[in-house]
C-alpha cells in the first residue's frame, strides 16, 4: 500500500469527469496537501453574466466531497429554482446550473470583477469548501475552446451539452491561448513533484489546452521520464465525452495507441486498460513504457486501485 504520510508531491494535469474520478481515488490514498492539480480552463464560459469554470468546479466539488456522484458533476442534492426562473428572462435551456452551483459562480464572478485572478479566486473557493489540495487553473488569462463544425463555430460547452457532441468536427480553436502565461508555482512543482500524472481526460480539449499554455509543453518534455499518462479510451471508445471523436478529428486513431501517439513527446509512461493490452507492443514502439490495468473506475475501490497502481510504477 502507498503510505500517504510520505512527503512526495504529485503534479496532476486534469480536466473533466475522468480526471475527477481518478483524483477522487488518489485523494483517498494520499495526504491532500501532496496533490498539486493543474486544471483545464478552456471550457470556461460566461452565461447570465456569470463566469463559469466547469472543470475547476468538478475537481473542487469532488475534493470537497460534495459532488453529485450519480451525474459525475455538479453538487449533490441540488435544486434548480433559480435556473427555472431565469428561463423567464433568457431563451436558454441547455446549461443546467443548480442553485448551489450558481452560488459558486456568483462568488467567483464577484471576485473576478473586483480584480482577483483565477488562481486567487480558486484558492479562496477551495478554502471556503474545505479543499486542502492545491488546485491551480492552467492560466489566469481567458482561454475558450471553440469547435469548428460544418454549420458554425460553437463553444465547446455548447457542442458538448446542447448538441451532445454530434456535429462533425472540422477544427478546434483555443481562443486567447496566445496570451496565456504560465502560473507560478507550476514550474517549481514540475521539478519538485515525485511524478507527474496526466489524468484519463480528453487529450484534445482538456490536456492539449493545458499543454498549449506558454512554455508548458517545453517544461514538461524535460520531465518526460517521470510523466505517467492514463488513457481515457477503452476498446476504441471513451467512457464519457467525445474524446474518441476528437482524436479522429486530428487524424489519430480512437484507441490507446492514438492517445499514446499524442503524448509520445511528453510522457515516458502510459497506463492503458487491460482490455487493450494487445496494443502494448505497438505502443512501446513509440518509445513509451506501457502498463495494463483496469482503468474503468466504476466505484470508489476501483478508483483507489488505479490511483495506487499509478503511484507504484517505478520511474
Amino acid at each position: 500500500m502507498v503510505d500517504y504520510i510520505t512527503e512526495n508531491e504529485y503534479l496532476i494535469l486534469a480536466g473533466g469527469v475522468g480526471a475527477a474520478k481518478f483524483i477522487d481515488g488518489l485523494s483517498r490514498i494520499t495526504n491532500p496537501e501532496q496533490l498539486k492539480i493543474i486544471v483545464n480552463t478552456g471550457d470556461d464560459i460566461t452565461l447570465f453574466g456569470l463566469l463559469i469554470c466547469p472543470d475547476l468546479d468538478i475537481i473542487t466539488y469532488t475534493l470537497a466531497n460534495i459532488v453529485d456522484r450519480e451525474k459525475g458533476w455538479g453538487i449533490a442534492e441540488e435544486t434548480f429554482s433559480c435556473l427555472s426562473y431565469l428561463k423567464k428572462f433568457y431563451q436558454f435551456d441547455w446549461f443546467n446550473a443548480g442553485d448551489k452551483d450558481l452560488a459558486t459562480h456568483i462568488y467567483r464572478t464577484d471576485l473576478y470583477n473586483k480584480g482577483f485572478s483565477k488562481k486567487e479566486i480558486t484558492k479562496k473557493i477551495c478554502k471556503k469548501l474545505g479543499v486542502h489540495s492545491e488546485i491551480i487553473p492552467m492560466c489566469n488569462e481567458t482561454v475558450e475552446t471553440y469547435i469548428h463544425t460544418p454549420e458554425r463555430m460553437m463553444h465547446f460547452e455548447e457542442f458538448y451539452i446542447k448538441y451532445q457532441s454530434k456535429p462533425d468536427i472540422l477544427n478546434v480553436d483555443l481562443r486567447g491561448i496566445e496570451q496565456s502565461k504560465l502560473i507560478q508555482p507550476i514550474k517549481k512543482y514540475m521539478k519538485t513533484a515525485e511524478r507527474i500524472i496526466i489524468c484519463p481526460s480528453n487529450p484534445i480539449v482538456s490536456i492539449n489546452t493545458i499543454l498549449s499554455v506558454e512554455n508548458m509543453k517545453d517544461l514538461l518534455q524535460k520531465e518526460k521520464q517521470k510523466i505517467i499518462a492514463i488513457s481515457p479510451i477503452i476498446e476504441g471508445k471513451t467512457v464519457k465525452g467525445p474524446a474518441d471523436k476528437l482524436l479522429r478529428s486530428v487524424n489519430l486513431e480512437a484507441s490507446s495507441y492514438g492517445v499514446a501517439k499524442f503524448y509520445k513527446n511528453i510522457a515516458g509512461h502510459i497506463i492503458i486498460d487491460e482490455r487493450d493490452c494487445y496494443l502494448k507492443e505497438k505502443i512501446e514502439s513509440l518509445g513509451i513504457k506501457v502498463y495494463c490495468f483496469d482503468t474503468l473506475m466504476k466505484n470508489i475501490e476501483k478508483k483507489k486501485k488505479l490511483a495506487q497502481f499509478t503511484l507504484e510504477i517505478k520511474i
